[in-house]
């Protein structure tokens, strides 16, 4: 019984020292062949370490050392390209479930709601100077929602209102196309805007996406008599209550 497992363990130690001289050769081979280390080990599933050691006395050629370069460029733009694909798509998901759950906080607003975000939007955005009621921004979604303040807050009427385009030099041939845009986003007639102001420069601004540019828009209410003293109360009250909320914690 002895000598039987005797035999068996020796056929078994030189089966397997077989089989590790026949992936040596072929991996030799993969090597002369200018394959690289990393392709080795995976093709024959062993370890790089193992790979390297088998074929470190083989010299490649010029040739195969610069397929080999071009081969890691690719396979590292590769990388870079599938881990910007999946951060962008990450960044898309949590933008989504952002919007997801601020739309569902805010359903509705109530006129108190609307008074209270419409006062600190003109505190941060509107003219406090010369009693002038004006607001400009580039942002087409806070331009809708100040004059929705202001036409359901202060029940100003459209025809009470004036605004001016302004925008680079450069897209003076768009100036048709960039007044209609504003004026579908206001709901103002293009007969109550003003001369479009254009920005004169030095270096003329390059923009990615020139034919998606509209610059900003300024929209200020005729003759705003009580309102602008009236905003001036509420933007004061708005920062008592915050002080007075301040103070009452802790």
């Amino acid at each position: 019984m002895s000598n039987n497992l005797y035999i068996f363990s020796t056929l078994y130690i030189l089966l397997f020292e077989m089989a590790k001289s026949l992936e040596r050769i072929k991996a030799r081979q993969l090597r002369e062949k200018g394959t690289s280390v990393a392709q080795i080990a995976k093709s024959l599933k062993i370890s790089k370490s193992t790979a390297s050691l088998w074929v470190r006395d083989i010299i490649l050629s010029v040739e195969q050392l610069e397929k080999l370069r071009q081969q890691n460029i690719i396979g590292g733009e590769r990388g870079r390209l599938i881990g910007a694909f999946k951060q962008k798509n990450d960044r898309l998901k949590r933008i989504e479930e952002g919007i997801k759950k601020g739309t569902t906080r805010f359903p509705t607003l109530t006129n108190l709601e609307l008074l209270i975000a419409g006062t600190a939007l003109y505190w941060a955005e509107g003219s406090k100077k010369q009693r002038n009621v004006m607001f400009c921004n580039s942002d087409p979604k806070l331009v809708q929602f100040m004059l929705t303040w202001l036409r359901k807050c202060f029940n100003v009427e459209t025809q009470r209102l004036r605004c001016v385009v302004g925008i680079n030099e450069i897209h003076r041939e768009r100036e048709i196309i960039v007044k209609k845009y504003w004026s579908e986003i206001s709901r103002i007639p293009l007969s109550q805007f003003k001369p479009t102001s254009f920005k004169k420069v030095k270096n003329k601004k390059v923009y990615a996406n020139f034919n998606d540019h509209y610059g900003t828009f300024s929209v200020y209410v005729a003759k705003p008599g009580q309102m602008y003293y009236d905003i001036t109360g509420l933007i004061e009250g708005l920062f008592q209550a915050v002080i007075r909320q301040g103070s009452s914690v802790g």
